[in-house]
């Protein structure tokens, strides 16, 4: 936390560092060169003598707002710098979080992979990109918008916030948040004219190939970003073995696992010598042939329906703008305002086939087969004034956000029966969801009070105002009624420093989250056709009060942190059958339960160790129940997870070698029958390793190799949101990346 002397200096100056807001790009990550290695992460904390490391003093600016060390964030945050992302080589952000506490990933493929935390996934987590929102109204409520939509070239680091962070961010950040901050070029009189990098990836898993290549310039105040990439990956091979009650002799293939897909951006920023700056970004997203991946049902035994689902395009387009106005001086209610404004387009098409063969005494290929195909188009304007104030010991920031969602959908479907005779489809061309609205609007403060030298608060709240609207459709003669309504949110973030090196923290805040589209309007049958869901345009938003008590500790050669939590969700979304049939079909409704219970705990320690060695561990646990029904399961992930991870880097900066080591463990309170691998989701252990150099530098360009070999001892394992299917993880795999810089 600053002095109060840095606080009353930074009312005059007001730094970059001070102000380093998300919000506007072109102010806010300006610290590090595009080919710097050296981030502020990296530069913060040095022992003696030792090499440098991402894994102390890391920079965050999302749980605040402004750039914090995250030892002096009261709230449990996790920060992977560029270093980290490009020696990782992920197929998509959410990749990276593998490895974190309390966070794990969901969906499987090449560009599936979402984030889940502490338990809680899909529409319960806010995926921002440069504290903007990326989440859709349209998808599911266990279903988020997919990082893989940012292009990971692009990117300069990831912040995850594990926990509410409604004040801030407004709804859908209730489980936590999960913000991806792109890369700009540097303002620095002294960076580089022009820098560039062409790379490209390998992976063995799915024969995957990427290319990618960036371009900056900077000319007096103005500067440019161009970035590039193009992926092709097929379907991926998962390894012989045993996994709870699914055994595999020989290798087997999952299906509709890859992606053909490219990213493209341009960005232009100007600043002038005041700190006045301002930015625009365009960047698009399109791929194809991508799916959830399966497998042939006869090899799992059991229930022989086969489920496809699969998505043969989505195409994403984002235009940003942002102004800041750098230091004011004279104005008494703001010494900063930041201004971003954006429009992004998101239409995807969704394909799914179901076939249920009768069984005997039928032959294998009767039964019934249903088609479904929907295409939604939804279309995004939004908006995000912020003003920043200093006081002698208050730094205050405030401001307005607004989104607005329009979604229009078309939907078709195809049922046909076999084995009885000539095959007689029967087509339907309904739409389950009407063309519909969503629109946002909130207003929020947050106040950072140094109360002493040792004592620190955080304390901020948020109103907000989200309504829907069915608008008329072709097809649907009954409109569901719109619906509005207010939400008000807090938090309470405190830090006492007991020495110079370890903080007591503890928070407790509201969080919310309004019913997305889906919830609300869909009208149907569900689309693998096994029962009938109807509209409840009149849900409530979902309330959760969180508690973390924690404590963090640092030196110059080791960090440790840990947080105990509970999350009780109210008026908690969840699909119900209401026991009567439409068209033969059980009916299910969207209805708000009484209360949601996340509670655990984790941990995670890091040590600096003589001749270049790092370790680091980490251990988090949760437990979900369902407070007004503790007979239904509601496990949404393991019930545990130990990491393990050992490091080398060359002093001289040329080389640097990992090994990692996960273990999940086993997850008993899942509901009897669901998956194929039986009524307990079995522990596994999983190793990695990796590693890169240095090559040589010829005429001012840099070669970097980088390698890792994934799941070294080929195991049979699934991460658990994947089990109900079960879509296992590829086997041992290689991916070996080549980068060239200047």
């Amino acid at each position: 936390m600053p002095s109060t002397n840095s606080l009353s200096a930074a009312r005059v100056t007001i730094s970059a560092a001070a102000f380093a807001l998300v919000t506007t790009v072109a102010g806010a990550q300006q610290q590090t060169p595009i080919n710097s290695t050296n981030t502020p992460a990296r530069d913060s904390v040095r022992a003696a003598g030792k090499p440098r490391t991402t894994s102390l003093g890391a920079v965050t600016v999302t749980a605040t707002r402004r750039a914090t060390d995250v030892q002096s964030v009261p709230t449990p945050v996790s920060v992977l710098d560029s270093t980290v992302i490009r020696e990782r080589q992920p197929n998509t952000a959410a990749d990276l979080l593998r490895d974190l506490p309390g966070v794990d990933v969901i969906g499987t493929g090449t560009n599936q992979a979402r984030p889940s935390i502490r338990g809680q996934r899909g529409q319960r987590i806010l995926l921002l990109q440069d504290g903007l929102r990326l989440n859709n109204a349209r998808r599911q409520q266990d279903f988020g918008e997919i990082p893989g939509i940012v292009d990971v070239a692009t990117i300069q680091r990831v912040e995850v916030v594990r926990g509410p962070a409604s004040v801030l961010y407004g709804t859908d950040a209730i489980g936590g948040v999960m913000n991806i901050i792109t890369r700009v070029p540097s303002f620095a009189k002294d960076a580089p004219m022009t820098a560039g990098s062409i790379g490209y990836r390998y992976g063995s898993a799915g024969e995957l190939t990427r290319g990618e290549a960036s371009l900056s310039a900077r000319a007096g105040n103005f500067v440019m970003l161009a970035t590039g990439a193009k992926r092709d990956a097929g379907d991926y091979t998962a390894p012989a073995g045993h996994y709870g009650n699914v055994t595999f002799k020989d290798d087997i293939t999952l299906k509709n696992a890859g992606v053909n897909d490219k990213n493209a951006s341009v960005y232009l920023g100007w600043r002038y010598k005041t700190g006045t700056g301002a930015f625009l970004r365009a960047e698009t997203y399109d791929a194809r042939n991508s799916g959830f991946g399966y497998i042939d049902p006869a090899l799992l035994g059991g229930d022989q329906t086969k489920i496809e689902i699969r998505y043969p395009t989505q195409h994403f387009t984002k235009l940003s703008t942002g102004f800041s106005t750098g230091v004011l001086t004279g104005v008494p209610v703001a010494d900063k305002v930041d201004i971003t404004a954006y429009r992004q387009v998101n239409g995807r098409d969704l394909a799914q086939g179901i076939f249920a063969p009768f069984g005997a005494p039928y032959p294998a290929d009767a039964g019934i087969d249903i088609q479904t195909r929907n295409h939604t188009d939804l279309r995004t304007n939004g908006l995000r004034a912020e003003a920043t104030k200093v006081f002698a010991r208050d730094i205050i920031v405030y401001g307005i956000d607004y989104f607005h969602d329009n979604a229009v959908g078309r939907d078709s479907s195809q049922t046909t029966m076999f084995g009885f005779g000539p095959p007689k489809p029967k087509s339907k061309v309904v739409p389950s969801l009407p063309t519909a609205t969503l629109s946002s609007t909130g207003i929020f403060m947050q106040n950072d009070l140094r109360l002493h030298d040792r004592l620190s608060l955080i304390v901020g709240g948020r109103w907000q105002r989200v309504s829907s609207e069915a608008l008329p459709t072709a097809g649907l003669t009954t409109i569901p009624p719109g619906d509005a309504q207010s939400t008000a949110v807090y938090s309470t973030n405190a830090l006492f420093k007991v020495t110079p090196q370890l903080n007591l923290v503890a928070s407790v805040g509201r969080g919310f989250r309004a019913p997305n589209l889906v919830e609300r309007y869909f009208n149907g049958p569900t689309p693998e056709g096994s029962a009938y869901q109807s509209a409840t345009p009149d849900l409530k938003p979902e309330r959760s009060l969180n508690t973390d008590l924690g404590a963090k500790y640092r030196s110059d050669r080791v960090a440790f942190e840990a947080f105990v939590y509970r999350n009780d969700i109210r008026d908690a979304v969840r699909i119900s059958a209401t026991g009567v049939k439409i068209s033969n079909l059980p009916e299910y409704k969207n209805v708000n339960v009484g209360k949601l219970r996340a509670s655990g705990y984790e941990a995670t320690g890091t040590m600096l160790l003589d001749h270049g060695f790092t370790v680091s561990a980490n251990y988090s646990t949760v437990k979900s129940k369902n407070l007004l029904d503790t007979s239904i399961p509601i496990g949404d992930t393991f019930s545990s997870k130990l990491v393990g991870t050992l490091g080398w880097r060359a002093p001289s900066g040329r080389g640097w070698m990992e090994y990692s080591v996960r273990r999940n463990g086993e997850q008993k309170d899942i509901v009897a029958g669901s998956s194929p691998v039986g009524n307990t989701l079995p522990a596994f252990v999983v190793h990695s390793v990796r590693g890169g150099a240095h090559l040589f530098t010829l005429r001012g360009v840099r070669e970097d190799l980088d390698l890792q070999v994934n799941n070294v001892t080929n195991a049979l394992y699934a991460e658990t949101a994947n089990a109900g299917f079960f879509r296992p993880e590829p086997k041992r795999n290689l991916v070996v990346a080549l980068r060239s810089s200047f």
